[in-house]
């Protein structure tokens, strides 16, 4: 059994770390091609020699673009390197043009694909990554369903039964397991002078929030206003292009909101599980916070993670000035609710099935 391993972005890396110590684990054959899709290797590497994962065997460095361009280019790049190596499957990870390019190189090339994080569903296919996901799903050979509920969709869509195994997310076996390396490098709060639940930790990415004045302008109003009602800092690890748009539309950062360089994940994750609670309309943070018992409420219209809500972690709030008050109803819960993402044995139950098939 050889596996190719494709992934382009920091999250992919994430989520994929736990699948890469499986595979060291039990021995098996494998190596990493990266894409590039977000940051070059070399921007990248210290992501790898944090985790301590082994480094990519191939590099792609494609870099940002539009999604045709940025997708051609890891379709080429990615095909010449399958058909050199020649694996038994390729795995990917998520909803990105990574996880495109890499299953459609493999499905044209009768090479298996295996979906990890299959199934997910916003239903908003303005977004790419609605595109990305569904593509990704109907041309996969094993789908690796984090939850029944993603499973339901698959159905519901007519991919057969056989190729849906539930298995958990691995998301859960990677803040288990990254969580532990981030304590083992000190104390983050501290640096930044926070106690424990005594901050609100908030992130803004999304171009539905960043390319939309009037979203990103309420969004900033809203943290604003819940500083003014519940006196606590807001931690704000802003992304480049989220400052650059805030500048550009002539927006300020309201007192009460600290601004800070984007932080490595370790760090970050120390930031995330003592928080009091995150504002976010990344997908990935509502499944950290659910699992991490942090209480989240999250700047979009609609989301993926709709189990987050299920039980009770996560309310989906948009972006107007319903957010404050949403943000006092979460604070009220009693942050009892059950991981809905699996036992932390997700990566095990995906290989185990590959090597089982």
């Amino acid at each position: 059994m050889k596996i190719a391993i494709v992934l382009g972005t920091r999250p992919e890396i994430i989520k994929m770390s736990p699948i890469i110590r499986e595979c060291q684990k039990r021995d098996i054959d494998f190596y990493i091609l990266h894409t590039g899709q977000h940051y070059s290797f070399e921007m990248d590497r210290v992501f790898f020699e944090d985790l301590k994962l082994p480094v990519p065997k191939y590099n792609l460095d494609v870099g940002s673009g539009p999604h045709g361009d940025q997708t051609g280019k890891m379709l080429s790049g990615i095909e010449k390197i399958l058909m050199e190596e020649t694996p038994d499957i390729v795995l990917v990870q998520g909803d990105t043009n990574t996880v495109l390019a890499g299953a459609l190189a493999a499905s044209k090339l009768h090479i298996k694909v295996g979906h990890v994080e299959a199934g997910l569903r916003s239903f908003n296919r303005s977004m790419p990554e609605e595109t990305n996901r569904v593509v990704a799903d109907h041309i996969s050979d094993y789908l690796f369903a984090p939850t029944e509920n993603s499973k339901k969709y698959l159905l519901n869509e007519g991919i057969p039964e056989e190729k849906i195994f539930i298995t958990g997310n691995t998301v859960v076996d990677a803040v288990y397991q990254n969580l532990e390396i981030a304590r083992s490098r000190g104390d983050v709060l501290a640096k930044y002078g926070l106690t424990k639940e005594n901050y609100f930790l908030a992130t803004v990415h999304r171009a539905e929030n960043t390319d939309n004045p009037e979203r990103l302008k309420n969004i900033l109003g809203a943290f604003e206003q819940i500083n003014l009602d519940l006196g606590l800092p807001i931690i704000f690890p802003a992304h480049p292009r989220t400052v650059k748009m805030i500048r550009e539309f002539g927006l300020g950062v309201p007192e009460g909101v600290k601004v800070v360089q984007p932080l490595g994940y370790l760090d970050f994750l120390q930031l995330e599980g003592s928080a009091k609670l995150i504002l976010t309309d990344s997908g990935g943070l509502q499944e950290e916070a659910c699992i991490l018992d942090v209480p989240c409420v999250t700047l979009r219209d609609n989301t993926e993670r709709p189990e987050t809500v299920d039980v009770g972690a996560n309310i989906v709030a948009g972006a107007d000035g319903m957010v404050p008050e949403i943000v006092r109803k979460m604070l009220e819960t009693e942050n009892e609710w059950e991981n809905p993402y699996g036992k932390g044995n997700a990566s095990e139950l995906t290989i185990k099935q590959i090597m089982l098939s």
